[in-house]
């Protein structure tokens, strides 16, 4: 179907949801007469010309995030005569009373800018919504690239017109439909190393999926809804600058408390699997909760101290100064009884909570000793009002004492519990007496009904996080256990070193190693380092892994590590055994961690040290060159810690050797599976206690869906399935070489003629890498295994390939930067995902030691050919920009030269220096300017990354020429100098120079 039949479809359909068709808007200035009528209107107000003139200036701004503010409030305009106009661009109040258009083909600047948007939808005169419609299939990240891109052209006129107050993208192909928020270009990543992006496709309350353009539009584009969706379901992140829209799940979820208040019914849980974005479902309802006016006070209860930092710090990122911390009982007592609205929202431990309501406290006891009132005494008022209180990760804490204290001493307060992993009965512990039975309490026992449900199943069919891979791991050679016996933990460690790179991606990523107990974890520790230590003597080349190891110290009357156990129950029960001897164990711990990471922790302040292991886990985030490996973790030995609530989405195995089962194992596992990028298709998981049947009983139990079903969404395909996908991409990608009259060599790629054929090879060859990647973290693979995927594609044909791959997508990519309308539809479309062709272990500083070995006299294991070097760096899109450079200078150096590390470093940095210069040089020559005034203005630029057009003319004066020739030099001389300016910032952004470059 063609574009113009797709969008005349959608106006129909919008014109069906009562929105007015204005086929009279075409351009700026009438969408500018239109919104000065809807604002006077609305705001009962007569401008004059001179007055809307102004308020155009007062309100268009190229932030994004300053424009939704301002779009959500109430602002004041100083008029012609000194008085103030308080006004809104919408009503604010009732965004469902507001006039909701659509437009088409709206050109915004027409004279530098030939971009026409398909449809575009505004509130009240403001577009809130572009929508663009495509009629090929594109990857969504595509799409979305192509809208930003347009978006960061400065012709386009989002900065400087009313498209600045654009809230919410949807990109669709009729059957396809996605959609995302718009944020400062600084929230959008597409390079190499792209995170996760914010992208969206909407879903009916069951998740079933709606992406055909006309059933989208019904559910999501209607009048009311999408009001609320602008209003409601998206969070202006002020310590981010960002706009969040939530998730449909999200969404239903936060309705679903708000009208059970509203309706008084009782009280209810909500399922939403571990990663879903809890906490921001959580803020959104407590916020909208704060509103009613009938609820005396929305708590929101965590049951860890950690968390409890977390929760405040993660409610205060929503929205700045939306709690405070409650440093003890006495602060929480307070803000519970203050009429304060800011104190409507609370956030605490349950803990402290419990104490709080607890006659019998110590604190209580003494108060009443002293005949002062106690905090029950004092909260009395408050038992009978109507609150919320929300629980987070209900499964763990809601069945002690605490909560029965709670309900009790509330009455008519609503309870609600958010849960990754309900308890069922199959999985429930504690137990419930009524009358002479004792039966075990489920999550449904302590909060009626389940409310919404968003299981794991749902979360991987989403790609909202990953499916496992899982390895049981099978001990080989001649220290094979007996059956029914375990591997010795000396084979556990060989196993990790042998296995850790291929698992982590080269250490892109790092793991946690889960033990039975804490003595358990002391003894890997200390294996660790003396196996190391043993490798490293025999094998300089080894590279040992950074491990560090985490476990709670005996509390011995310390709150605040009683407090940390009551979530950590076995390391709680091994505390109690030789406690001095568990202390002094931590004590060496920590100071060898303090030796490797050059800290000074110690075991009385236990929690910071806590917070650097869990910050040097997320620091895996940041390449070698701007953190170098040395500061990382490769691997955390734990015992219960960091196995649930903690999230980093570099962390992805999990190693092992301790007995999981139910919810406890879904935590555990859901620690791998966060979302990045195609460089972690799934989280690992190195099993060596043989726990299949648990694994299984558990996909049973969360799944919310058959067990086989379930099965096959929640692991990956078995190797041997994988390594037929990949023969079956090889062949295909033989196939249309040979169609092309080429044979499937790395050489033959560059003979491929015109770029619908490149676009093809980009299309086929990226199958084949990102098949090969997720084989690359398989565990399990026997060495038949490795012998079929090396003889289907070799690595030496392989790496060739990547090279070539890299090659086209820099010619390529260079047409769709410039974005000429003479760009085929099938390179606008290709996404490259240069993320798949980029090593973690490959990087400056590895390529530096191999070009010295090269260098080196010495022969070694790892010295390579001049070809083979160069081949390395070919392969690898970190180089893209500087790889010509490298290849150019190790062709200056002699094999066996004997040159040190240091002295190539020097020597590649002086050649890339004059290599620069001469080129500075040539354009100074070419453009009769002084090359040494030219080499100042460059590294004036490089020194604050703008580009100032003030001293562009002042380099240009000597010549003195006249204004109209000295602009054609000017760009003239932008146009050849523009090339390297990008390579000597190294891919950060040259502020200005996108104003002078055509």
């Amino acid at each position: 179907m063609k574009e113009q039949h797709i969008e005349q479809d959608l106006i129909n359909k919008l014109s069906d949801l009562k929105y007015v068709y204005r086929d009279d808007i075409h351009d700026r200035a009438a969408l500018e007469k239109n919104f000065r009528e809807k604002f006077e209107e609305l705001n009962k107000v007569s401008l004059t010309e001179g007055e809307f003139s102004r308020l155009l200036e007062s309100i268009i701004t190229p932030d994004v995030f300053t424009a939704a503010r301002a779009l959500r409030e109430r602002n004041s305009f100083e008029r012609d005569d000194g008085t103030p106009l308080n006004y809104t661009l919408v009503n604010i109040k009732e965004w469902c009373k507001n006039t909701f258009e659509v437009v088409s083909q709206l050109r915004i600047n027409t004279d530098n800018s030939h971009h026409r948007y398909d449809v575009i939808l505004l509130i009240n005169g403001i577009p809130v919504v572009q929508i663009e419609l495509k009629t090929l299939a594109i990857t969504p990240r595509r799409a979305m690239q192509q809208i930003v891109d347009y978006k960061n052209d400065p012709g386009n006129g989002y900065c400087k017109t009313l498209m600045c107050f654009l809230q919410i993208f949807i990109v669709s192909n009729r059957t396809d439909t996605w959609y995302f928020a718009n944020n400062n270009s600084r929230h959008f990543s597409f390079d190499a190393d792209e995170r996760f992006l914010p992208l969206y496709q909407f879903a009916s309350e069951d998740n079933k999926k709606i992406t055909q353009l006309d059933n989208f539009a019904e559910k999501f584009l209607a009048k009311c809804t999408l009001g609320q969706m602008i209003s409601r379901y998206m969070v202006l992140v002020a310590s981010e600058q960002k706009l969040l829209m939530m998730r449909p799940y999200q969404i239903y979820a936060v309705k679903a408390i708000v009208e059970c208040i509203h309706q008084r019914c009782g009280n209810g849980y909500i399922w939403h699997t571990t990663g879903s974005g809890k906490t921001l479902t959580s803020f959104k309802a407590s916020t909208l909760l704060k509103d009613n006016p009938d609820l005396e006070k929305c708590l929101f209860v965590v049951d860890r101290k950690d968390l409890d930092r977390q929760t405040r710090e993660e409610f205060n990122r929503f929205q700045e100064g939306s709690v405070e911390e409650n440093t003890n009982t006495e602060t929480l007592v307070q803000r519970l009884l203050s009429d304060d609205y800011a104190d409507k929202v609370i956030v605490t431990t349950i803990q402290k909570l419990g104490l709080a309501l607890n006659e019998n406290s110590k604190r209580n006891k003494a108060k009443q000793k002293q005949g002062k009132e106690t905090y029950t005494q004092r909260l009395e008022p408050l038992s009978s009002k109507r609150m919320a209180i929300i629980f987070d990760e209900c499964h763990r804490s809601q069945f002690g004492d605490n909560h029965e204290a709670i309900k009790e001493f509330f009455p008519n307060a609503q309870l609600f519990g958010f849960t990754g992993t309900p308890i069922f009965p199959e999985n429930a512990t504690y137990q419930q007496i009524e009358g002479e039975q004792a039966s075990y309490k489920t999550t449904e026992d302590i909060f009626q009904k389940q409310l919404h449900q968003y299981t794991i199943t749902h979360a991987i069919e989403d790609r909202n996080v990953l499916r496992f891979h899982i390895d049981y791991f099978k001990p080989e050679g001649k220290s094979k256990p007996k059956p029914g016996e375990l591997p010795t933990k000396k084979a556990v460690v060989e196993a990790i070193l042998e296995k850790h790179d291929a698992a982590t991606n080269g250490r892109r990523f790092n793991a946690v190693l889960a033990t039975a107990s804490i003595n358990d974890a002391i003894e890997y520790h200390n294996l660790f380092k003396s196996i190391q230590t043993e490798k490293l003597a025999s094998n300089t080349e080894f590279q040992p892994l950074n491990i560090a190891c985490v476990f709670s110290p005996p509390a011995e009357g310390n709150k605040d590590a009683k407090q940390m156990q009551e979530d950590l129950p076995q390391e709680k029960e091994d505390n109690q055994k030789n406690p001095k001897e568990k202390e002094a164990a931590l004590k060496a711990i920590i100071a060898d961690y303090n030796t490797r990471y050059k800290t000074n922790h110690s075991i009385g302040e236990f929690d910071l040290y806590y917070q650097d292991v869990q910050k040097r886990i997320k620091d895996q985030q940041y390449p070698n060159q701007d953190l170098p490996h040395v500061q990382k973790i490769d691997v955390v030995i734990v015992v219960d810690m960091l196995l649930t609530g903690f999230d980093s989405k570099y962390l992805n195995t999990l190693y092992v050797d301790k007995n999981l089962k139910h919810h406890g194992l879904i935590q555990a596992f859901s620690r791998t599976n966060r979302v990045l990028n195609d460089t972690k298709p799934y989280g690992n998981i190195l099993d060596f206690r043989k726990q299949e049947e648990a694994v299984n009983n558990a996909i049973a139990l969360f799944s919310g869906a058959s067990t086989e079903q379930a099965k096959e969404i929640w692991l990956v395909d078995k190797a041997p399935v994988v390594i037929e996908k990949l023969d079956g991409a090889v062949k295909r990608l033989d196939e249309f070489m040979k169609s092309q009259g080429l044979g499937n060599k790395p050489e033959d790629v560059p003979n491929l003629k015109g770029d619908a054929a490149r676009s093809q090879f980009i299309n086929l060859f990226k199958d084949v890498q990102r098949l090969k990647t997720q084989l690359d973290q398989y565990t399990d693979l026997n060495e038949e295994q490795k012998q079929t995927i090396e003889q289907v594609i070799p690595k030496e044909q392989l790496q060739g390939f990547k090279g070539v791959y890299i090659e086209t997508a820099q010619r390529l990519k260079a047409q769709q930067d410039k974005g000429d309308k003479d760009t085929s539809p099938e390179v606008q479309q290709l996404d490259f995902e240069l993320v798949l062709f980029a090593s973690a272990v490959i990087d400056y500083d590895y390529i530096m030691s191999l070009i010295a070995k090269y260098s080196s006299l010495k022969p070694g294991r790892l010295k390579m050919s001049r070809d083979q070097l160069i081949g390395l760096i070919a392969s690898d899109a970190k180089f893209m920009d500087e790889r010509e450079d490298i290849k150019a200078y190790i062709y200056t150096l002699k094999e066996g030269e004997g040159l040190s590390e240091r002295e190539i470093r020097d020597g590649y940095a002086n050649f890339k220096a004059e290599k620069n210069a001469k080129a500075l040089a040539a354009i100074a020559g070419k453009h009769g300017l002084d090359a040494a005034s030219l080499q100042t203005f460059v590294d004036g630029i490089l020194r604050r990354m703008i580009f100032d057009g003030e001293q562009l003319s002042e380099l240009l004066a000597p010549l003195e020429l006249g204004w109209k020739i000295r602009t054609q030099k000017e760009l003239a001389l932008v146009e050849d100098l523009a090339p390297l300016l990008h390579k000597l910032s190294a891919g950060r952004t040259i502020s200005g120079l996108n104003a002078y470059e055509q």
